[in-house]
């Protein structure tokens, strides 16, 4: 018998064995496990797991399997729940055994462990509370915030008005505008529109997102051996590198003049924190926690929020009507000259309520983070074992159809109560709920108001000439698009 021979059938004798390994953990798991579609062994559900836009797949699989269900990614489950009962049942009634994240072997090399999103435990608990600590001392929540952020409005609206008029592309503007809060809050600095700095910051912003959402970032999870090649993990990481020097550069300039009886922004106060723990035995708070925090807060903060914005703008234009009735109250309100503040936002309640609609028709993040049980989790008659990953599905929340009288319109009703005032909706999920619910929420919604309501205070916005009117379901459909490609003509509204 030649070697080749004996190789070929010690493979084949290994992968045979590894094939029925892999069917008895599937069988052995799926027991407790929500039901699902089967599982190939080894190979999981391809179809699904490795499919770009997965989530596509999730409301067939809910009709067929219930609000709750098991998918595969090879030889790990993968929960998913749908609507808004059971997304609010586990994130909010059983918050501690959901607020989880799963492991992933990229971020984990490229963070060193610090990687804000996907903390975990005890140092997730200490970030997030200084975090959350900090920016409130540097005003988020505050009177010094909201007047930052009109300060930026204005900016933006002088930007917009150089428009003169002609069609153009909101979303570069909607961009520097939102990056400079963040940058104002987080470096301590504040560009110009033209700035070259200002544009390096959004381009590798984006292209730190996308590449957490690449094919690359994907397989160096799926198989954590290949992040030991070198030529795959410089690859990998190319593009993400951009963003690290950016923070790298900030942080080094931050240290070579900070004063500690008067901290400027976010890295100040980091800076004086790790300098008082220094002395502790063990301490969360160091220079790469530091990096990883601030490029988490830029990406979580900067692409979203202006994202939404420029989705915004690019809604109105396509209904004319629902436009004319917000600048009907914003001039009932404030006039054609005071700016409008946060304190006006009860006083406008239909303004508000077009804001929330747009942003659930929308749908930014359909799936958010995903989370992970942190101990084996009785759950709506099912056993999800400690570190399964959980996938709460935003999407059959935002278009519930028990939650939402027309989920598939545009219906700013949804937000307004029979008097006319705004009313919350619970099943407004947009930045998520629970635990982990979004760290930046409430200046997220400052700055949508107060850059929405300034730029219609002072601009009409229409569709380009020639352009077809577009509804909402086309809009929803092609967001991305819609968010990177619309075009629209801002015109002043003293000219009109």
């Amino acid at each position: 018998m030649g070697v080749l021979t004996i190789l070929s059938l010690a493979l084949s004798f290994f992968l045979t064995l590894l094939f029925l390994v892999s069917y008895w953990r599937q069988q052995k798991k799926s027991v407790t496990l929500p039901p699902g579609p089967a599982p190939l062994p080894l190979l999981g559900n391809l179809g699904y797991t490795f499919h770009k836009s997965q989530y596509k797949f999730f409301p067939e699989l809910r009709k067929r399997y219930g609000p709750v269900f098991t998918i595969w990614q090879m030889t790990d489950p993968v929960v998913v729940l749908c609507g808004y009962e059971v997304v609010k049942d586990a994130l909010m009634n059983y918050a501690d055994q959901f607020s989880g994240r799963p492991f992933s072997a990229v971020i984990d090399l490229y963070s060193k462990g610090y990687s804000f999103p996907s903390l975990q435990g005890e140092r997730w608990r200490q970030l997030r509370r200084f975090t959350l600590t900090s920016l409130r001392n540097f005003g988020m929540g505050k009177k010094s915030m909201e007047e930052l952020v009109l300060e930026e409005a204005q900016h933006l609206v002088s930007a917009v008005s150089q428009t003169g008029g002609k069609p153009f592309n909101p979303v570069h503007l909607t961009g520097c505008a939102v990056a400079n809060i963040t940058s104002r809050a987080l470096l301590g600095e504040q560009f110009q529109y033209q700035d070259q700095k200002l544009r390096d910051l959004l381009v590798t912003t984006r292209k730190f997102i996308s590449n957490t959402h690449s094919f690359l970032h994907q397989l160096g999870n799926l198989f954590p051996v290949l992040l030991n090649l070198p030529a795959f993990r410089d690859k990998l990481f190319r593009e993400s590198s951009e963003l690290l020097s950016f923070v790298e550069e900030y942080i080094k300039q931050h240290k070579q003049t900070l004063d500690p009886s008067s901290p400027r922004d976010f890295i100040d106060y980091f800076l004086l924190k790790i300098k008082e723990e220094e002395m502790a035995a063990q301490s969360n708070f160091c220079e790469t926690s530091l990096l990883m925090t601030i490029i988490a807060l830029l990406a979580a903060g900067t692409e979203t929020t202006s994202s939404t914005l420029a989705f915004c703008l690019a809604f109105i234009a396509n209904y004319p009507d629902a436009q004319a009735k917000i600048q009907r109250e914003l001039d009932e309100v404030t006039g054609s000259q005071r700016p409008p503040e946060i304190g006006d936002r009860v006083k406008l309640p239909y303004t508000n309520a077009v804001i929330h609609e747009i942003q659930r028709l929308l749908d930014l993040a359909p799936i958010a983070h995903f989370h992970a049980v942190t101990e084996d989790t009785k759950f709506q008659g099912f056993t999800i074992p400690k570190g399964t990953t959980v996938i709460p599905f935003i999407s059959s929340v935002l278009f519930d159809p028990t939650q939402w009288e027309t989920p598939e319109e545009f219906n700013p009703g949804h937000f307004l109560d029979e008097q006319g005032k705004f009313r919350a909706r619970p099943a407004f999920m947009a930045f998520s709920a629970g635990k982990r619910v979004c760290a930046g929420e409430s200046l997220a919604r400052m700055e949508l108001f107060l850059l929405f309501c300034s730029l219609l205070q002072k601009f009409t916005f229409r569709r380009a000439p020639g352009s077809e009117p577009r509804d909402c379901t086309y809009l929803r459909k092609n967001k991305v698009q819609t968010i990177m490609s619309s075009i629209a003509c801002a015109v002043p509204r003293s000219t009109m």
